[in-house]
């Protein structure tokens, strides 16, 4: 995509105000040009697109400029504008890619005998400096440690640990960092209203993401996609780069985690069929998975990470129903199987789709990884069952359910509807003070029904029964599903020290004057205590 960059070309700083994203070294560049403190080696590091080679550029401007403003280059001067021409022979940029060897620094140390012609300092911007041989960087060590007073070294590069020390303690060194997806979006956006681009916010966001940090990638992700003359928005970028939506990669995550395989290929089919490249497609699919073990894990996920609203939604209600060991199996078969695609050549989909496959059904893998959740899938059933549960086979293949067809498969059989209570016992009620040690065991077994019933006001009726109430909206989901009754109704009896069928649990909705009082909470702290 180098073809792509005149707008980045267009738009690129002039001055150091106007360097986006690395504030703190500007900062010091300007002061340092100001007070005339100029050192003669710089080095700066950073990942691709982050503005070293455009601060080096304004930074040879400004030791040259005539006319300065606090450090600012003034971009008026007869010095300023051969700089920015290119015409300026004082200012030498070299890329170290291609000029490494030994040959190429001698020849510049032969220049630098010379005073300048034009210029006040004579200017080295060594590019990509990483790359030099190292008897280059052995020719190049003792002019770097005391160059003439009018030569300045500005060195670059996107790989620091490559660097010989003996170079690197020669340089004042600074570190440029990734910016952030707000500072891209509001640069895109300004240029796109320069250049009557119609650019959206999904469009300028995704862009961000793309980018991953890279103001210069964002720009000439821009110009690519304006080349078609439509709105960029998300789906325009999606098609012209190939990644950066996540929505597809969410949908086979959802389908992967409640083991419907026959979904999951029917979503891999239409990822091909759009011509996406697996291991493309199979990278975004990690870094979902890599959102999802953060939004699980972290309290901050949701500024931590750079979600829509709607992407922090759907991960928050995936996150509550796996179980960690679950997530680190499917992680772990990613990982590897990426390794794979990479390597593959004409067999990229019978990889995918064999990885899939032990993705639904952890009985197909024998690592580390699918045997721990294999064990805690049969603990977490033998426990159920001992409150009582219905048998929920959770390491079934799902292969092997898929099978069956509708017609044979018999409906579960509703519970009973709550029975109406009484206003005589409803007046003879009190708090049940153990409901919170209940919720303790429910958050394990199922923590489908874990958060509304943490919501929940547990009663104790005249009668020996429970009334559990609970927001309108929860009152059919739980009570019309005998699994999530059973293990009410056990994690009661084994609280209780009783049999499972003699607990009679009542389901209803929450009133509005049930919210439970700091009395009741205390109590119920007091009850959990004991």
């Amino acid at each position: 995509m180098s073809e792509y960059r005149a707008l980045y070309r267009k738009y690129r700083p002039t001055d150091f105000d106007d360097v986006c994203g690395q504030g703190a070294i500007t900062d010091i560049l300007k002061y340092q040009v100001a007070s005339g403190k100029i050192s003669h080696a710089y080095l700066f590091c950073g990942s691709r697109g982050t503005g070293k080679t455009s601060c080096a550029k304004i930074l040879a401007k400004a030791v040259n400029c005539e006319d300065p403003k606090d450090g600012n280059p003034c971009n008026c001067c007869a010095a300023c504008r051969s700089i920015d021409q290119g015409f300026a022979t004082d200012v030498i940029e070299m890329d170290a890619a291609s000029n490494n060897g030994v040959g190429n620094v001698r020849d510049m140390k032969d220049e630098i005998a010379f005073t300048p012609a034009e210029l006040k300092y004579r200017v080295y911007i060594i590019d990509e400096v990483h790359m030099m041989s190292a008897s280059a960087f052995n020719a190049l060590l003792k002019t770097l440690e005391e160059p003439p007073a009018y030569v300045v070294f500005i060195l670059a590069t996107t790989e620091f640990h490559k660097l010989p020390t003996t170079i690197v303690s020669r340089c004042q060194r600074y570190d440029f960092r990734r910016m952030t997806a707000d500072v891209i979006v509001e640069r895109l956006k300004k240029i796109s209203r320069l250049e009557n681009i119609d650019l959206t916010d999904g469009g300028a966001a995704m862009l961000a993401r793309v980018a991953e940090g890279g103001m210069r990638d964002a720009v000439s992700l821009l110009e690519l996609c304006a080349g078609s003359r439509r709105t960029v928005d998300e789906d325009l970028v999606f098609a012209t780069v190939g990644r950066g939506s996540r929505t597809a990669a969410y949908t086979v995550m959802e389908a992967l985690l409640s083991g419907s395989l026959t979904e999951v290929y029917s979503y891999l089919s239409e990822v091909i069929a759009k011509g996406i490249d697996i291991s493309v497609f199979w990278g975004e699919l990690i870094d979902a998975y890599r959102d999802l073990l953060v939004v699980k894990g972290s309290r901050l996920s949701r500024t931590y990470l750079d979600l829509t609203d709607t992407e922090y939604e759907r991960l928050a209600a995936l996150a509550k129903d796996i179980p960690n060991s679950k997530l680190i199996y499917h992680t772990s078969v990613l990982e590897a199987t990426l390794a794979d695609l990479q390597r593959a050549r004409e067999s990229k989909r019978s990889i995918a789709e064999i990885a899939l496959a032990k993705l639904c059904d952890a009985r197909l893998a024998s690592t580390p990884e699918a045997l721990v959740l294999r064990i805690e899938e049969l603990e977490r059933e033998v426990s159920r069952l001992k409150l009582g549960a219905p048998a929920v086979s959770a390491v079934a293949a799902p292969l092997a359910a898929e099978e069956v067809s509708d017609s044979t498969q018999s409906a579960p059989p509703k519970a009973s509807p709550a029975a109406p209570i009484a206003p005589a016992q409803a007046t003879q009620d009190r708090p049940y003070k153990n409901w919170s040690r209940v919720i303790a065991k429910i958050e394990t077994l199922g923590p489908s029904i874990y958060t509304p019933l943490t919501k929940a006001v547990a009663q104790v009726l005249a009668d020996g029964s429970y009334l559990i109430k609970v927001d309108a909206f929860f009152v059919r989901i739980i009570s019309d599903i005998p699994e999530n009754v059973a293990i009410i109704k056990g994690s009661i009896a084994e609280v209780e020290g009783t049999d499972a069928s003699a607990v009679r649990v009542s389901i209803v909705k929450k009133d509005q004057g049930d919210t439970p009082t700091l009395a009741d909470e205390l109590e119920d702290a007091i009850g959990g205590a004991d």
